[in-house]
């Protein structure tokens, strides 16, 4: 059986469970600990993160990306980058945006404050990250707003990666209870759409211990 090692609330591994579930692939989770670098990850991804992707053969993929990428050339339908250059460039653009900028000023910040710091027991949350991460949390929903409001999804007239980047940041930040989602109802409109998929509903009933999301989190109309 196909394996993908991952953390419930790491965004890339949600981004390669979605795109997984969109491509209708078979898989089992492993679950790995933030910070524990266990010897069998470590074979399998020297730099001990995830995800990891070990095909049913034994052929290991690790990074977001090159998995996605990999997925989509491996098992090309339906297709999840484009079908032209231009609409393969735009896809890969904003799924680059999300995995790096929003990770960098949001995503990354919030995890690390609120969950991370505990698990591997490193001290406080930083109140003045999570302020400053919220901040530009607003500015990247008034682009999703802006992106949702001129196209069909975030890349254009079909599903993407780009969406599914997306989601999967969004949705872990969700389940932290910082969206303020009445803000937003462009940004809510596009993320109701593709929190009622099919392949999005599992990640709906992750649960961290001690750290439960708000009541919200799993509802389809919220």
């Amino acid at each position: 059986m196909r394996r993908l090692h991952r953390f419930a609330l790491n965004p890339f591994s949600r981004k390669l469970r979605l795109a997984l579930r969109e491509k209708n692939l078979d898989f089992e989770l492993v679950d790995e600990r933030p910070g524990e670098r266990r010897e069998e990850l470590l074979h399998l991804n020297p730099s001990g993160e995830v995800p990891v992707l070990v095909e049913a053969d034994g052929t290991a993929v690790a990074d977001s990306q090159a998995i996605a990428e990999y997925l989509e050339e491996a098992y090309p339908e339906p297709a999840l980058i484009g079908r032209t250059p231009a609409a393969r460039a735009e896809v890969r653009r904003l799924a680059a945006w999300f995995d790096r900028k929003f990770d960098r000023e949001v995503t990354a910040r919030l995890l690390e404050e609120k969950i991370l710091k505990r698990i591997v027991a490193s001290g406080q949350p930083d109140s003045e990250a999570i302020r400053l991460a919220n901040a530009n949390l607003r500015i990247h929903l008034e682009y999703i707003a802006w992106l949702a409001d001129r196209r069909t999804w975030l890349a254009g007239d079909h599903f993407s990666l780009a969406d599914i980047a997306a989601a999967a940041h969004l949705s872990v930040v969700d389940y932290l209870g910082d969206i303020p989602w009445d803000g937003h109802p462009e940004a809510k409109d596009w993320y109701v759409r593709v929190k009622s998929r099919p392949s999005f509903r599992p990640l709906l009933a992750d649960y961290v211990p001690g750290a439960p999301p708000p009541r919200h989190y799993a509802d389809l109309d919220f």
